[in-house]
């Protein structure tokens, strides 16, 4: 049973949500602030956060922030309809998706359960190292390393890399990757790709030409360069 925390300072709505988690087979616990959240989140005891971005005390931005500085576990932004700069800025910060208010519950299910998915909690995961120049990926492990050193990644980004990874040298649309990486299909306005292609690419470090790693085929897609 996966260990979900809902931290949102809306007691209704929490405590709905939270209702129908545990009717859908999560262990739920509950926050109703930025500070308590992030500490709690931090505890060792959770799957996965779901964070929503207004809030008292510390809001979900900067509760982020703080998860980010010590933990990789996947979180769920919840932002406010049509609010693009927090949900860029979360993402920016390594949130793994985010979730427009008001969303039903059945919604906020199914991205929970494909983050988690995509997450390595699923048991069944591919074995075996998948090496592309520099990188070596353990998509069994969720664990990676560039260069021989520790390559530290969000969930999102590890799912980005890895089907990059798989085509190395060939590009990859960006309908496919939101489809195969973020499990949903790519909106019209959706940058969330793009946000986290540049963390990656700030993560890997520029190539001895001075050009990245995964290079933009405008109009198409990415592409991991093999050497």
């Amino acid at each position: 049973m996966s260990k979900i925390l809902l931290v949102d300072d809306d007691v209704e709505l929490s405590t709905m949500l939270g209702e129908y988690l545990e009717q859908e087979g999560f262990e739920v616990g509950i926050r109703h602030d930025g500070e308590s959240g992030a500490a709690e989140a931090l505890s060792g005891g959770y799957d996965m956060v779901v964070l929503d971005v207004m809030m008292p005390r510390l809001n979900g931005v900067e509760a982020l922030r703080r998860i980010r500085a010590e933990s990789a576990m996947p979180v769920l932004m919840l932002t406010a309809k049509g609010d693009d700069v927090d949900r860029i800025i979360g993402l920016e910060l390594g949130a793994d998706d985010y979730v427009p208010k008001p969303c039903t519950p059945r919604e906020l299910v199914a991205r929970i359960r494909a983050i988690l998915r995509r997450s390595g909690n699923e048991r069944g995961s591919e074995s075996g190292v998948m090496v592309v120049g520099p990188l070596s990926l353990w998509p069994e492990r969720r664990t990676a390393e560039w260069a021989g050193a520790q390559l530290e990644l969000t969930s999102t980004e590890f799912n980005l890399l890895e089907v990059l990874a798989r085509n190395a040298g060939r590009v990859v649309s960006k309908s496919d990757l939101s489809e195969q990486a973020l499990g949903r299909p790519l909106t019209r306005f959706d940058r969330s790709i793009d946000v986290h292609m540049s963390s990656i690419r700030h993560k890997l470090g520029p190539r001895a030409d001075g050009q990245s790693w995964i290079m933009t085929v405008r109009g198409m897609g990415y592409q991991l360069v093999k050497d």
